[in-house]
């Protein structure tokens, strides 16, 4: 009989504060740990992402002079089977009310805007947990997301910037509730400068308006921070997150 290895920790965790029982996936490296202990990289939609971006940074940190990808602990934040559901209430922000496109041909979400107590979940629940078991180092923590998980990470670097110093925004869905986030961005411009946080941005040529909202977003945000924007060619929704994610763990360990 064959067996495999698993070469990460899975962890159930219910929050007091959203009520709600997560799947979180641990990748630590197997090297010693730096002296300001590692890196590391919270993945949301981590049933979907968590083993694509750990496998990135496992494999390509054996060669760091070469990739730029050096060894990282990698957190994956996983929904349970009512996902769907689920990553639209933790993801999205609060709101009086929620304006849905044409496309979505009347098909709503029961519960939205859980996303104050979702951040608060990974800030006050999840890292204590994660800095109480593992050496991190709280200098270097980078949050990504796609798709509507995007749209969370963006909206937590306009809402709490310093809980992260690298934000990985693939795809984000800016479109969400009439482009909401474009208003959270020039509030969050307008009252920040000269920013120490990180943004890397990107989109697939085939996404349409998406790379459109993406491009005009580090447009903005790059007047007052290091903005990193990637357009993948030939790339659609669903195939832009393999393509860009070594990319974008590069970005996570630059020196800007």
């Amino acid at each position: 009989m064959n067996t495999t290895k698993v070469d990460y920790i899975t962890q159930h965790m219910t929050s007091k504060l959203t009520n709600y029982l997560y799947t979180i996936n641990i990748y630590v490296p197997e090297e010693e740990a730096p002296q300001d202990g590692f890196p590391v990289l919270y993945v949301l939609d981590g049933s979907s992402y968590f083993n694509l971006v750990k496998e990135a940074v496992r494999l390509q940190s054996r060669n760091a002079p070469k990739t730029g990808i050096l060894p990282a602990i990698v957190i994956g934040i996983g929904h349970g089977d009512d996902m769907r559901e689920r990553r639209f209430y933790d993801f999205t922000a609060p709101a009086e009310s929620y304006i849905y496109p044409a496309r979505f041909k009347g098909k709503g979400h029961e519960k939205l805007g859980g996303a104050v107590d979702f951040s608060r979940f990974i800030e006050e629940e999840l890292k204590p947990t994660i800095e109480a078991q593992y050496p991190v180092n709280q200098a270097q923590q980078a949050l990504f997301g796609h798709s509507l998980g995007g749209y969370f990470a963006l909206w937590q670097l306009f809402h709490h910037q310093s809980s992260f110093q690298r934000y990985l925004a693939i795809s984000p869905s800016i479109w969400w509730n009439e482009h909401e986030l474009v208003q959270c961005a020039s509030v969050f411009l307008n009252e920040h400068q000269d920013m120490n946080e990180t943004l890397f941005l990107s989109a697939g040529e085939l996404e349409t308006f998406m790379v459109d909202d993406a491009r005009q977003m580090a447009t903005v945000l790059e007047k007052i921070m290091n903005v990193e924007f990637y357009e993948a060619l030939n790339e659609n929704h669903a195939s832009i997150v393999p393509t860009v994610m070594s990319r974008a763990i590069r970005f996570m360990h630059k020196s800007h």
